[in-house]
């Protein structure tokens, strides 16, 4: 049990510190968002399945009730392999760290999801208030859209089911059809991609634990990547240029993103986009793809190693 707690914490440190920090000044996340959203999304579920496994056996070694419960299944061989009943003294301080960690985690994640559902239902209960009819035009051609009085040119998505399109007229008097089209793709690909919940996941995480570099990078490294990601989804639709023109349209007033989650400058985004980066190849992006797939399997051979090593 020492040698697989030894080993979860290696792991778990490495996907927590190095890797993030190497990561974030790497420059081919820029060119394939959905990949690098990925490859995040496994290095966060590689820290939790550790701190998870590890303290399951803590807990098992701690608690011989946990313990024989736990291992009810198997053969007297495979209990014997992890050694449970001679568990360190920092083994259980680790047990406690890990089960306070989970509890805050949850509780963490809970908040979020509350927090999310209230201002979700406010800003409804503002939009019931303000919608008009829908003007000729604008009608089932481009989804569940409303379109609100206002002249301030603002566009945006309201996670729910379904998703709702909102914009004003604004908006509708300032952008062309085809600029309009590719604002409104651009949201409904974050709709589509259900980019709330990574939002969520990764507030949640990065509030809770705002010192782990992991959770902090993971948290700054999705706001930008999901409308980088969003952003190409339109593109690929309307065009790089009517989509770019159609952000300076919306935004020029402001200088920033419309996305009040986003903090990166209008002008990156607008450069990305008359100027597209090379992406990556078919081959490179796969097998990005499919390392990243195979990092969470790392603590789960590093805990059934000793099983499957006592059946063999």
């Amino acid at each position: 049990m020492t040698v697989c707690l030894l080993l979860l914490s290696i792991v778990a440190l490495t996907a927590a510190v190095p890797v993030p920090r190497a990561l974030t000044r790497a420059d081919w996340p820029e060119r394939e968002p959905v990949v690098a959203l990925w490859v995040w999304q496994c290095l966060v579920a590689t820290v939790l399945l550790c701190c998870l496994t590890a303290l399951a056996l803590g807990t098992a070694a701690v608690f011989s009730t946990v313990r024989t419960q736990l291992f009810a299944p198997a053969p007297p061989s495979v209990t014997e392999a992890y050694d449970l009943s001679a568990a360190p003294a920092w083994a259980a301080a680790l047990t406690v760290l890990l089960a306070g960690g989970a509890a805050w985690t949850t509780a963490m994640l809970a908040r979020e999801l509350v927090e999310a559902r209230r201002r979700r239902g406010r800003a409804r209960a503002h939009l019931r208030e303000r919608a008009p009819d829908l003007p000729a035009g604008l009608g089932s051609a481009r989804g569940p859209l409303l379109v609100l009085e206002d002249e301030y040119p603002d566009a945006w998505w309201m996670p729910g089911s379904p998703p709702q399109l909102i914009v004003t007229t604004g908006a509708v008097h300032r952008l062309t059809d085809h600029q309009l089209d590719a604002v409104l793709t651009h949201e409904r690909g974050h709709a589509q991609a259900r980019h709330d919940w990574l939002l969520h996941l990764s507030t949640a995480l990065a509030t809770g634990f705002p010192r782990i570099p992991l959770f902090a990078h993971f948290c700054d490294q999705t706001h930008r990547l999901v409308e980088l990601a969003a952003d190409d989804t339109a593109s690929r639709r309307c065009g790089h240029l009517t989509t770019a023109l159609a952000l300076i349209e919306l935004n020029q007033h402001r200088g920033v993103l419309s996305c009040a989650n986003s903090h990166r400058l209008l002008g990156e985004r607008v450069d990305r986009l008359l100027e597209p980066p090379p992406r990556l190849g078919r081959r490179h992006r796969a097998m990005t793809t499919a390392v990243a797939s195979l990092v969470p399997l790392l603590p789960l051979l590093i805990v059934f190693g000793p099983g499957l090593s006592a059946l063999a």
